[in-house]
């Protein structure tokens, strides 16, 4: 279990273990005065729920995007508890057919809410039977086979579909188009990742001074389900070592035996830049070919690590390839080599 946490920790995907499930849960936010960050969303939507509910009606359909461990399941959990429904979760993949959508929603309640994670990976199949459900609140079932088929209609309450999704991009224009409200989730600010730090070292029982707290802000990523994880790693380390409070001292050795250095780049981080400068002179170098240095699948690369750098200023990304910047060579601490092109 160990072992597929530490895969897990940077990559921002979802380990489906016992304990990492019940860790997370722990720590969600449960109402819109607890979340913290992402103003703009959390107003445009408090309006959007009293609105919805001044008028007796339904919320409108919602698609929430952005990069993975930024919140959106927990925000979707939020949205149902502050409009007093109950919430249907459920994920792209595990809808494989028209019959599976057809079970969960001629069960939902009125004002329920559906929330369908990784939305973009629906089948072409299964999202023609949401256009009419979220736009007509009806869906066709075929009955029979052959000449005799014949088709029955089947009414729906007036229920609002929460979408979730990393790859707006790949969500088909009518599907993306029956969204009343689409929002992105930004990245977060260290300030605000230090509170959700402090907040969930108080939810687990542990102290964490102000240094820590500041430079496991630093080494999250910017995202609140990584800071976390790092926070239990090092909640770990402080206990091993029989410290009550995890000051700086106990953070940055617990960092360093996680490879993960102050900015949050770790060892795959450094590894592709390094195969970059060290074998490649910095660049340009193709996407296939820093996959088959470092044996990091190219999906991983260009979909988790690559944007985490862009952001940085450590890499560019060119129409003849990646880039390492002069702020790569500064970071690892190598000498600035002179480029092939």
């Amino acid at each position: 279990m160990i072992e597929r946490e530490e895969e897990n920790l940077m990559t921002g995907k979802k380990a489906e273990t016992q304990d990492f499930v019940q860790f997370e849960n722990v720590l969600r936010p449960k109402t819109f005065n607890e979340y913290i960050g992402q103003s703009s969303s959390k107003e445009n939507l408090k309006i959007a729920i009293e609105a919805a509910k001044k008028r007796g009606d339904g919320l409108d359909h919602i698609l929430i995007h952005g990069a993975p461990g930024l919140g959106k399941t927990t925000l979707s959990q939020i949205i149902a508890n502050e409009f007093g429904a109950n919430i249907r979760i459920t994920s792209g993949p595990a809808l494989e057919k028209q019959g599976d959508v057809a079970s969960i929603v001629s069960n939902l309640e009125p004002n329920d809410i559906l929330f369908i994670d990784e939305i973009h990976r629906l089948k072409p199949v299964v999202e023609e039977v949401l256009y009419s459900a979220m736009e007509d609140f009806g869906i066709d079932i075929v009955l029979g086979k052959g000449p005799s088929a014949r088709t029955m209609r089947i009414s729906l309450p007036h229920f609002t579909l929460i979408g979730a999704t990393t790859k707006v991009s790949m969500l088909s224009a009518p599907l993306r188009g029956r969204f009343g409200n689409v929002m992105k989730l930004q990245f977060y600010t260290t300030d605000e990742i230090k509170q959700i730090i402090m907040r969930s070292a108080r939810i687990l029982g542990c102290k964490v001074d102000d240094d820590a707290a500041t430079l496991l802000a630093k080494s999250s990523r910017e995202i609140p389900r990584i800071a976390n994880r790092l926070l239990k790693r090092v909640r770990d380390y402080a206990d091993v070592k029989n410290k009550s409070l995890i000051d700086i001292g106990a953070t940055r050795e617990a960092l360093d035996a996680m490879g993960i250095d102050e900015l949050g780049l770790d060892s795959v981080d450094r590894e592709i830049l390094s195969v970059i400068i060290e074998k490649f002179k910095g660049g340009p170098v193709g996407l296939n070919t820093i996959s088959a240095a470092t044996s990091e699948e190219q999906d991983t690369i260009e979909d988790i690590y690559e944007p985490f750098l862009i952001k940085m200023g450590f890499l560019e990304r060119t129409a003849r390839g990646r880039i390492a910047t002069d702020n790569a060579y500064e970071h690892l601490g190598l000498k600035l080599q002179k480029r092939i092109f």
